[in-house]
């Protein structure tokens, strides 16, 4: 696993990223998260498109989620929030928009034709995320399987409150959803984590000094071959400073990316 503490927002540092990983590419395949942390990502995916920078027309996407039993329609769904962030202001096809169905009347038959899609369009390149405050990756909270496919999953009361700011009251947020597994997001490709502020420090830290265990789930991402903690300095709070200065003095191409504008 790698640690990145940009001098510059994380979600414009995920921009650069992007930019390089679709440059000269005729076809990629991108999963995306939402959230909080996503905003200023897909604010900077914007900018750079705007600039003329970014193109998404030969990119398929692959959204980790979706509420159950919530209308599409409803502002708070993913769909409208994705819509809302980035879908509407971008060039990206719309047959190349992948996003859970939160009302699907089969919801096993939903998740596996889910993973099929995944599948027959390659695999996922890379997979855009945010961590939870428990350290939960899409909708997988703790205890999840590690080797977990795409499913309905009961939220805990942690993402429950943590997620009612978005509703009228904690009453109304729902308490279920579909999401990509662990298993999911472990074969993608490339799989970069974005963590902002103090809340997420714990999780950061359980991430990087911490054993793989379901009891943090982005502890998985150990085991990737590429995964990638994109993490602001109230994130690395609880780091030791060994930990810190490992990765801070590793030069690689993640590095390299704070010096490409």
């Amino acid at each position: 696993m790698r640690l990145i503490v940009p001098q510059i927002n994380t979600g414009a540092y995920a921009a650069r990223l992007l930019k390089k990983r679709l440059k000269d590419s005729k076809k990629f395949v991108l999963g995306l998260p939402t959230g909080g942390t996503a905003v200023d990502m897909y604010s900077a995916f914007r900018e750079e498109y705007s600039k003329g920078n970014l193109s998404f027309k030969n990119v398929v996407t692959f959204n980790m989620d979706e509420y159950f039993g919530l209308p599409a329609s409803h502002p708070q769904s993913y769909i409208s929030f994705m819509k809302r962030h980035l879908f509407d202001h971008v060039d990206i096809k719309p047959e190349n928009i992948n996003i859970p169905d939160g009302n699907a009347k089969d919801i096993e038959k939903e998740c596996f034709a889910y993973e099929e899609k995944i599948k027959n369009a390659g695999g996922i390149d890379l997979f855009f995320g945010g961590v939870g405050e428990n350290g939960h990756i899409a909708f997988n909270e703790p205890f999840s399987s590690l080797q977990s496919q795409t499913h309905k999953v009961f939220l805990t009361q942690c993402t429950i409150k943590a997620n009612s700011r978005f509703f009228n009251s904690e009453e109304e947020t729902p308490k279920t959803a579909i999401t990509v597994g662990v298993g999911t997001i472990m074969s993608a490709r490339e799989v970069v984590i974005l963590a902002t502020g103090f809340k997420k420090a714990e999780a950061v830290r359980a991430a990087l000094e911490g054993a793989v265990s379901s009891k943090w789930v982005i502890s998985a991402l150990q085991l990737h071959k590429k995964a990638v903690i994109v993490a602001d300095s109230a994130a690395c709070a609880n780091l030791e400073p060994a930990t810190f200065e490992y990765f801070k003095n590793l030069k690689d191409e993640y590095s390299e990316l704070e010096n490409i504008n």
